[in-house]
């Protein structure tokens, strides 16, 4: 007779313990990239808007370069929201869970981008509508700083010991994605509608696209957060939020030498894309749509330049890398006044050259440094410190470089890219001389 205390057949076999799911680095990427590419296309969709709308349809009353200062004034908005946003959001995460965070972030992104489609004039509303449009830009700056999910991280931490590089590489391809389609879509319009219409109704287009993009990356992006795996290995690298001000008493040295590390990179991001539109439109007849069309194919490059950068930084090392970069975007500085003001074929070099340097710097911005935070600290700090690097290296670039550009000439322009290559120089040297472990 059987024991009673013998196992029943296959039950050994169904009572053992299940080894977790491991996640391979490459599936944490997907989740990266589309999370990246459906930000920056929000984001360029803005700032080609900032350039080639907003000063016509909301600062009418004003000459058309302090229309385009004002413009730009608002565009800053965000970035000043970012930090924010996130300290917010962490809240909400501690509180409700990820998701929950995630999906209230995300959908007050979409709500901000769609509500820009919707605006009214300023012929209809007067100050109103500019009201609006700036309430809206702050709106989409907090959801961007309450929509980090972690996964950045979490990719550095997996990635194998000789590949970080490539691997911090491939969410920033979201940039370049994102610019593409932008680009793409105001360039079609442009060329397709006439004046008037574009102004009326056409520029309205790429913002519900957004609000589009959003939904299916907010969907993409639950699916892979809220999965157990996920979940798991998330808590198993601590990557969880931590008390803000515990964190930047502990690690705020971290958090400051990150923002500025990639200083070089995040100044020129919007010397390549948003200014040089901006100085077209007002000091050029070249045609914009056409001058869009130069600037995907730079986008094109940026791209080649962020796969590369990844190889590149796998053999000397990120912070080599972007050292490296910061020089020659240093030394690139100096030729802005000449290739600017050296017609159609200088324009084009330095929007191409621009786009290649920025592809090698961006590529290993985001993340050289924060592998120095306390493995409990590094969910919060990743994110502020990434907020930090856009509020000093990009928030104010179009504003300042168009500013200094009318009153004092495009050497000062270079002066100021200058000043973030210097920056960068700074910081990374003096993180060395701290020694802190890469």
């Amino acid at each position: 007779m059987q024991s009673m205390t013998a196992p029943l057949p296959g039950l050994a076999a169904s009572s053992k313990p299940s080894t977790p799911e491991r996640i391979a680095p490459s599936e944490i990427a997907v989740g990266v990239i589309i999370g990246r590419a459906s930000e920056y296309f929000d984001f360029f969709v803005y700032a080609i808007a900032s350039v080639l709308v907003f000063p016509s349809v909301f600062f009418s009353f004003e000459p058309k370069l302090d229309a385009m200062l004002h413009s730009f004034l608002i565009f800053s908005f965000a970035f000043l929201a970012r930090p924010l946003g996130t300290v917010t959001f962490m809240a909400i995460q501690q509180r409700f869970g990820r998701e929950t965070k995630l999906t209230a972030a995300l959908f007050l992104l979409g709500a901000s981008t769609a509500g820009i489609a919707f605006l009214p004039t300023y012929e209809t509303l007067g100050l109103g509508a500019i009201a609006l449009l700036a309430m809206l830009r702050f709106g989409q700056g907090i959801a961007l700083g309450g929509s980090w999910d972690g996964l950045p991280s979490l990719l550095a931490l997996n990635a194998p010991k000789n590949k970080r590089g490539w691997y911090a590489m491939l969410g920033q391809l979201g940039a370049p994605t994102g610019f593409l389609i932008a680009a793409g879509l105001f360039a079609l319009l442009l060329s397709q509608l006439s004046h008037r219409d574009f102004l009326d109704w056409g520029w309205r287009y790429p913002f519900y696209v957004a609000f589009a993009i959003n939904v299916v990356a907010l969907f993409a992006r639950l699916r892979l957060v809220s999965t157990p795996e996920y979940a798991r290995l998330l808590e198993e690298k601590e990557l969880q939020p931590t008390d803000v001000g515990e964190m930047l008493k502990s690690q705020g040295r971290n958090v400051l030498i990150g923002g500025l590390a990639a200083l070089a990179s995040y100044a020129l991001f919007h010397l390549v894309t948003v200014f040089p539109l901006s100085w077209i439109s007002l000091y050029s007849t070249r045609s914009v749509s056409e001058f869009l069309t130069i600037q995907m194919g730079g986008a094109v490059l940026a791209a080649i330049g962020i796969v590369v950068s990844g190889w590149i930084a796998d053999r000397v090392g990120r912070r080599r890398t972007l050292g490296t970069l910061a020089v020659l975007i240093g030394v690139f500085s100096g030729f802005v006044p000449l290739l600017l003001q050296g017609g159609d074929t200088g324009q084009t070099v330095f929007i191409l050259l621009g786009f290649g340097l920025l592809g090698l710097s961006y590529g290993q911005a985001a993340g050289a440094v924060t592998a120095n935070f306390e493995l409990r600290f590094r969910y919060t700090g990743a994110a502020l410190t990434s907020d930090l690097a856009w509020l000093v290296g990009a928030a104010f670039a179009p504003l300042v470089a168009l500013g200094l550009s009318a009153k004092f000439g495009l050497a000062y322009v270079s002066l100021y890219l200058l000043s973030g290559a210097a920056g960068s120089l700074a910081a990374l040297s003096l993180n060395r001389a701290l020694e802190i472990k890469d």
